[in-house]
């Protein structure tokens, strides 16, 4: 892996000039070698994020096509069904924080005042939905 384009310089300059005094060159390695490290994980993030979002040539023309065949309209019917089945198996509280957070986009701050539970909770019971519905799917 190449990490020496400019901003990775900069990053690892910067973090060098506010380094307290180190004595021992032992430690001055092992610096170095925190800053190297850091800037890798960084790198890699980025990457992966990059890497998540991006569209090959054949789904970008499968995206651009105007005609919609029966097919997909049939396959996209029972997708819903399936859907929709996954949805009725959630217990109610978890049903109702995933369709208000993800269909009526209502932040978890304030699902979670609505249902008198922590952010927290919130968080993990949309994840547990959203596993959930990923299976039948």
């Amino acid at each position: 892996m190449r990490l020496s384009c400019r901003r990775y310089r900069t990053g690892c300059l910067l973090q060098i000039i506010l380094c307290p005094p180190i004595s021992s060159p032992k430690d001055q390695l092992n610096y170095l070698f925190q800053i190297i490290r850091n800037l890798a994980i960084d790198h890699y993030r980025k990457q992966a994020l990059i890497n998540k979002h991006i569209v090959t040539v054949e789904e970008y023309e499968n995206l651009n096509t105007n005609e919609i065949s029966p097919e997909a309209i049939c396959e996209d019917k029972q997708a819903l069904e399936k859907l929709s089945a996954a949805l009725s198996e959630l217990p109610e509280r978890t049903r109702y924080a995933f369709e208000r957070h993800r269909i009526d986009g209502v932040p978890q701050k304030e699902i979670a005042k609505e249902l008198g539970v922590s952010p927290t909770l919130i968080n993990f019971m949309i994840k547990d939905a959203l596993i959930h519905c990923s299976k039948f799917l």
